[in-house]
């Protein structure tokens, strides 16, 4: 039987997250354009920060964690608005550099009344790709790092070090080129993708979880929204269904989860418990708009999660 709060959640974990920061442009409609075309007027309009490991790095440290934020942008005001974004939300920016000359990842989010959204993302250029720059002696530190699949030259660094150190690595497996899960997937310790990322990346597998596994993965484990999440350990397969709450924006939800699930390992979670903790912290997220002002705190995730805990004894 889960203590509540249980005793992992007494400690201040450190983590490190590497890949991704955007700037999200976020207009909110009615309803989406047909897919034939055409025009529809937006009720609200948001600039704010964005990007899978960058929102993930804010959960984290929302949730009580101390955070590095290491990774790539331009030189421009976009990539300045993102940098003060994460040090206002507590995140430790210091190896988030801009470079000259390079330009920085923009998105177009228009999330409908239902909560749903569609993304058009422009990932950036000119970014150097060479990690040299990184300092992963200070890998060591960490109780647990997270990438995502964005910059793999970076991710692959940051995980051959995490495994050389024993410290647990998560990887954000959201949809990316084969080639880029082939090289990080022997690296990874906790590969959790999404639903769409594991049908395109294992579609001939007559069981992609197991796929995953066979790389050496720990968990490999997948996101289905609101039927929840599996994930194969040990060659068995686990279920966690999702916390029931009335979805008001999706925006984030899925970085949210990871930074969740992140924290938790690097504070000692168990498998389990991680999974359900980083179930909930992804659930309330959903209930409010935004895709980082959404995110809980670490007494509202574990409010959702004793309630629902109560309700099933």
């Amino acid at each position: 039987m889960t203590r509540f709060p249980p005793r992992w959640c007494e400690n201040t974990p450190d983590l490190i997250c590497l890949g991704l920061s955007a700037l999200d442009y976020v207009w909110t409609v009615e309803t989406f354009a047909d897919p034939g075309g055409g025009k529809v007027r937006a009720s609200d309009f948001r600039t704010i920060g964005g990007g899978m490991a960058a929102t993930a790095a804010v959960t984290a440290a929302r949730l009580g964690a101390r955070v590095q934020f290491w990774g790539r942008a331009g030189d421009d005001t976009h990539g300045h608005l993102m940098r003060r974004d994460l040090e206002e939300r507590k995140v430790d920016v210091s190896n988030f550099r801009l470079f000259p000359g390079a330009r920085s990842s923009i998105s177009g989010v228009i999330v409908d009344a239902r909560g749903e959204r569609q993304i058009v993302n422009f990932r950036g250029a000119n970014q150097p790709t060479d990690p040299g720059w990184l300092p992963l002696t200070e890998i060591g530190e960490a109780g647990a790092v997270l990438a995502d699949p964005r910059w793999p030259e970076g991710a692959a660094a940051v995980f051959a070090a995490a495994r050389e150190k024993g410290v647990p690595t998560v990887l954000d497996a959201d949809v990316a080129d084969p080639e880029v899960f082939d090289l990080l997937l022997p690296l990874t310790d906790h590969a959790v993708f999404s639903k769409r990322a594991l049908e395109v990346y294992a579609r001939n597998a007559p069981e992609p979880l197991a796929k995953i596994e066979a790389y050496g993965c720990r968990i490999a484990a997948v996101t289905e929204g609101s039927k929840g999440v599996t994930w194969r350990e040990h060659g068995q397969t686990c279920h966690q269904p999702a916390f029931p709450v009335r979805s008001v924006d999706t925006t984030g939800a899925g970085d949210v989860f990871h930074g969740a699930y992140a924290f938790g390992l690097a504070a000692g979670a168990p498998i389990a418990e991680a999974f359900t903790f980083a179930s909930a912290a992804a659930a309330l997220k959903c209930t409010k708009p935004g895709g980082r002002d959404g995110i809980p705190t670490l007494d509202e995730t574990l409010h959702l999660w004793r309630t629902a805990h109560e309700h099933d004894r």
